[in-house]
Formats: C-alpha cells, structure tokens, sequence
C-alpha cells in the first residue's frame, strides 16, 4: 500500500489555499491542502506496524512548531505547479530529515521544499497567468503546528489519515 506523511495546516490557511485549489488543482478532491514531510513510499502492513513506535517517539520528541508562508511561489520550469512557500524552519527541517532516517524507506526524489500546493498540471498559458495574478496577493500566514499525520492513499487515488502523532506528547 502506498503511505505518505504530511502536516495539515489549520482551517483558515486550508481555507485560504483551497480558495485557489478548487480551481487550478486537479488534485483538490484528492487530499486537503498540506505540507509533504516524508514523499509517498510503498509499504506493507507489517513495515508500517514496525514504523509506527518510531513515528510516535519522533512526534513524543517534537514541540509544536510555527510556521509562515509570505509568498506564492513555483516549481517552474520543471513543472507549473505554483504553491504557497512555506518558510523552511530548523525545526521543520529537523522533522523531514528524521522522517529520512532510521527504518524509514529512502525516497527523497527532490530537495525539502515546504510548500502547500495551490495550482498543478496547468498549460503554459494558464501557468503564466495564474502566477502573474497570484504573485500580486498578500500571502502573509502563521500558524502553530501540533501534529503529523501518516496516510495511505485508496484505490481511487485519494489520501485518508491513518494515524495522528501529537508533537510533545508522552508516549502511549
């Protein structure tokens, strides 16, 4: 099964990013507007089991962390995906790199780059477009980070939570 770890901001910055998902995301019915911390990988029931103690000692040693987005920004040329840039914080780069380590699969096909997807798979025309206006908006977010969760993506492509893990929680 197909697993993948991610951060889900608060309600007003999903609210704020999915204003502009409903239109130039194909994925927006797929998976609610979040920050990629550890790619999707493929894993068995047994692999995940085992990974699961490590996920919650990873969160149990994470505090809750803030994060700031102050402007749109692009994977352009190499794509036309346009996202909202999240500042890359150590703690949150501390976090990603713990999700890339121990018994976790390798899978890091791109430098850490967190982000909250807005637009995808847009023509050239339309990228140039959308960029142009979306670069003009205020894009001036916080918010205080207090979980991951790792998903696992159905059979119609759309991601679901698996389990939670609280940052600084004691463990279970």
């Amino acid at each position: 099964m197909k697993y993948g770890i991610v951060i889900f901001p608060s309600k007003p910055v999903q609210d704020k990013a999915n204003s502009y998902r409903k239109r130039y995301d194909p994925h927006y019915a797929l998976i609610p507007p979040h920050i990629t911390v550890k790619e999707a990988f493929e894993a068995s029931d047994d692999e995940i089991h085992q990974l699961i103690p490590e996920l919650r000692a990873i969160a149990n040693n994470t505090e809750p962390l803030a994060i700031n987005i102050n402007k749109v920004s692009t994977f352009a040329p190499v794509t036309n995906t346009i996202y909202m840039k999240v500042e890359a914080s150590q703690e949150l780069v501390n976090l990603y790199e713990k999700l890339q380590s121990g018994n976790f699969p390798v899978n890091k096909e791109f430098n850490f780059v967190p982000h909250i997807t807005i637009a995808q798979k847009l023509s050239d025309q339309e990228y140039a477009d959308v960029y142009g206006s979306l670069t003009m908006k205020d894009m001036q977010l916080e918010d205080k980070i207090d979980r991951f969760q790792l998903l696992y993506q159905l059979e119609n492509g759309s991601w679901t939570v698996y389990e939670s893990f609280i940052f600084g929680k004691d463990a279970e």
